[in-house]
């Protein structure tokens, strides 16, 4: 590819050495070059092309790394990355080693504030800029938040706050009307309201084209004029949302428009106090196709070199195994309702929400809230399955205690992404939620061994009128799952012995149960016997197994997706010391650390969960 600026931009000032045609040209090559590499080695890619012009404008109106812009989420980033000398290492971003796929303030000076999750960016950014005023320092503080990222109660919060405190404080929000889905719920209507009005954008354009055609011996009218503009808005809507609550409103704007994004930026920069610019984009600007669909082109995998695949099916993955068996389960019960957090893709919900519309909610980017409205829903009678990933959830925790667990409702969530996400790295990695879920009262924890399982503990969970239930799954193949099979209730806490064998036992839980039988084969080949448990509930824990065999193994091994701290192992412990056991136990899962991005089985072998990496702690354990 040719590129005739962006090798030689090695940091945001060189920008402030081109015209801003030549900002234009600059623009139109980080789209190309984005394109090209993300369409190569796959990423997030219509988030970021929406963001093409308002990332060159940020940059070259402010002065980073000492001004801070913070960015939420932060997939949406990508030209950010390239803009502040990371042009060269683009394509190896989400790669093994290579660049985040969010933000990290370890990877560059100028990533403020990490994040792989939304809304968090006004709180970030307000806490910088009180943190400036209270050292006496003078730069500015930018928050770029997209709108479905409003749909989260933390932005709120923060919006209530900053209005209180009045610290200088531009929040910039990227209205393209998509989460990865399309935003919903009112707050999408209310801005959209805004975006259309006719009259006022009639007026706006009007006043830009008198500040346009202004020379520049005259710019100290364009004041006056921007004051004209003010009192149109303030005459067509009388008050924002965003000025009832303490902040300067601006916009709607062209996002595309670099021209109008630098000279209103430029001219509201050193307004004191918070401000609000609404700027008006388009997710996947640029690319016809990414514009047609941003749900699709959200994020685009790898192209694959290999042209002889296999056409031998292979069993779909979890979260399609999921759907599926939501739908087959709606058809027979009419007061299951599924509820996600704007992840309707995510958790293979949308075969549902096309086939039980009124029994489908997506209540945006807010997953208290969905947890609370699913208590709510349990409350009337209903059967509610929450399908949240296993890191998203974490955001939800007090609710899942305080309003569900006390009350005994029984809400079912379904934990995708569990164990090691992939590609996505520390955010999305779901290595905790065996820990968090099994520390709570009156919760039941679980996980599939495979497909049909999965389909075993949803008939059970929507048996159980008890309390909370909660099942989790990995991203990846479900190993075995029969379309036609019918579901079986489980009795609650019960395991499954898959193996017989003598001296050794492996509890395996979930994704490991599978290697763990791979594993006791490898040990019969070498004369020994093994015994294999498929510990599908985490808890309550199988009592009469626990009290009847499991003393007779002089050796004990447990393995899990999760971090050991708290996690299944450590149940397994406790049993042993409580009941003066004398048992040698090895527990083994995920490291007591954040694990970095990368492909799954390569960050499984880095952590010690592959097969040829468990068979030797195994043998060496047993052997010891």
């Amino acid at each position: 590819m040719d590129l005739k600026y962006l090798p030689y931009i090695k940091s945001p000032k060189d920008l402030k050495n081109y015209s801003k045609k030549e900002l234009e040209a600059i623009s139109s090559e980080l789209r190309e070059y984005i394109v090209s590499t993300v369409s190569e080695i796959g990423g997030h890619l219509a988030s970021t092309l929406g963001v093409i012009e308002l990332t060159t404008a940020l940059h070259y109106v402010y002065n980073a790394p000492d001004d801070k812009i913070v960015w939420d989420t932060g997939h949406q980033a990508y030209a950010h990355k390239v803009l502040t000398g990371r042009f060269e290492s683009l394509n190896t971003i989400r790669k093994y080693k290579g660049l985040n796929p969010f933000l990290k303030q370890s990877e560059s000076k100028y990533d403020v504030f990490g994040a792989g999750h939304a809304s968090t960016s006004i709180s970030a950014a307000l806490g910088i800029a009180s943190a400036r005023d209270l050292n006496n320092q003078n730069f500015k503080v930018i928050s770029v938040i997209g709108d479905g990222a409003l749909t989260g109660g933390l932005s709120y919060e923060a919006i209530n706050n900053a209005g209180s405190l009045k610290k200088q404080l531009l929040v910039i929000l990227n209205d393209n009307e998509m989460s990865i889905s399309p935003n919903v719920g009112a707050i999408r209507n209310y801005l959209r309201k805004i975006s259309t009005n006719r009259v006022y954008n009639y007026a706006r354009n009007k006043v830009g084209k008198i500040l346009g055609s202004l020379p520049k011996q005259l710019n100290f009218i364009g004041t006056f004029v921007r004051r004209v503009e003010l009192s149109i808005k303030n005459f067509v809507f009388p008050i924002t949302i965003f000025e009832d609550l303490g902040f300067r409103y601006f916009g709607p704007i062209d996002g595309h428009n670099l021209n109008e994004l630098i000279n209103t930026l430029e001219s509201i920069k050193d307004l004191s106090g918070p401000v609000v610019l609404h700027i008006s984009t388009k997710k996947g600007k640029g690319l016809e196709i990414a514009e047609n669909d941003p749900v699709k082109y959200h994020g685009v995998k790898a192209q694959d070199g290999n042209k002889n695949k296999s056409t031998i099916s292979s069993p779909p993955i979890f979260q399609n195994v999921f759907g599926s068996l939501c739908c087959n389960l709606a058809e027979e019960n009419k007061d299951i309702v599924c509820i996600t957090a704007a992840m309707k893709e995510g958790t293979g919900l949308v075969g549902f929400s096309e086939k039980f519309p009124d029994r489908f909610f997506d209540v945006g980017i807010a997953e208290a809230h969905a947890t609370t409205f699913a208590a709510g829903l349990s409350t009337a009678k209903k059967i509610p399955i929450v399908a949240i990933y296993s890191t998203f959830l974490q955001r939800a925790y007090d609710q899942v205690i305080h309003d569900i667990a006390i009350q005994k409702l029984p809400v079912i969530f379904c934990l995708d992404r569990s164990g090691i996400a992939g590609e996505d790295g520390a955010t999305h990695h779901g290595a905790l939620d065996i820990s968090y879920m099994r520390c709570i009262q009156g919760m039941t924890v679980t996980a599939p061994k495979d497909g049909n399982e999965l389909r075993n503990l949803l008939y059970t969970a929507i048996d159980n009128k008890t309390g909370p239930f909660s099942i989790r799954y990995p991203k990846e193949s479900s190993i075995a799952f029969d379309e036609g099979i019918s579901g079986e209730v489980l009795k609650i806490g019960s395991w499954e012995v898959l193996n017989r064998g003598n001296n050794v036992v492996i509890l395996a839980v979930g994704s490991m149960v599978n290697k763990a039988i791979d594993i006791a084969k490898k040990l019969e080949n070498n004369n020994m016997s093994c015994e294999v448990v498929n510990c599908r509930f985490i808890k309550p824990m199988d009592k009469d197994y626990l009290n009847d065999s499991l003393r007779n193994f002089s050796k004990i091994i447990t393995l899990e997706e999760g971090v050991i701290n708290g996690g299944f192992g450590e149940g397994i412990a406790a049993w042993l010391s409580d009941n003066n056991a004398k048992n040698d136990l090895l527990n083994i899962g995920l490291p007591n650390n954040f694990v970095d991005h990368g492909p799954r089985k390569v960050l499984l072998e880095e952590v010690g969960l592959d097969y040829e990496s468990l068979t030797e702690k195994v043998l060496s354990f047993i052997n010891s």
